[in-house]
């Protein structure tokens, strides 16, 4: 059974600074990747930033490129969210997720899902 548990998330002000993790068990795919999803009140959820399960090439939506960072600690079987340079507009329920799809920037591509974790940026 594959399990993805986010935390870290929080409040802070704009132009702050949060890192989000996402604790990853089971047996998850070896190929594909480990993605951050985000779903902000009465929007649609939208990919935020990616990994690959094989490698550490990195993958971003235009809107967080340059100020999100995705990594991973293998030894510990977690993701993590840098986000820098946070703007009110960053709020939202951001979620983990995993694809046997390297690539993939679709909810509906992805397999597994955790229960996210809120991030709101105060103005």
């Amino acid at each position: 059974q594959v399990q993805l548990v986010e935390s870290g998330g929080g409040l802070v002000q704009a132009g702050g600074s949060l890192r989000l993790s996402c604790l990853y068990n089971g047996r998850l795919f070896d190929h594909g990747a480990l993605g951050w999803f985000r779903q902000a009140p009465g929007k649609e959820r939208e990919f935020v930033g990616a990994i690959a399960r094989s490698s550490d090439i990195t993958y971003y939506a235009d809107s967080v490129a340059g100020r999100f960072t995705v990594s991973r600690d293998r030894t510990k079987k977690t993701m993590f969210l840098r986000m820098n340079m946070l703007k009110p507009e960053d709020t939202a329920i951001y979620y983990c997720a995993a694809t046997q799809r390297f690539g993939a920037r679709v909810g509906a591509e992805y397999e597994y899902w955790g229960q996210g974790t809120q991030v709101t940026v105060g103005s």
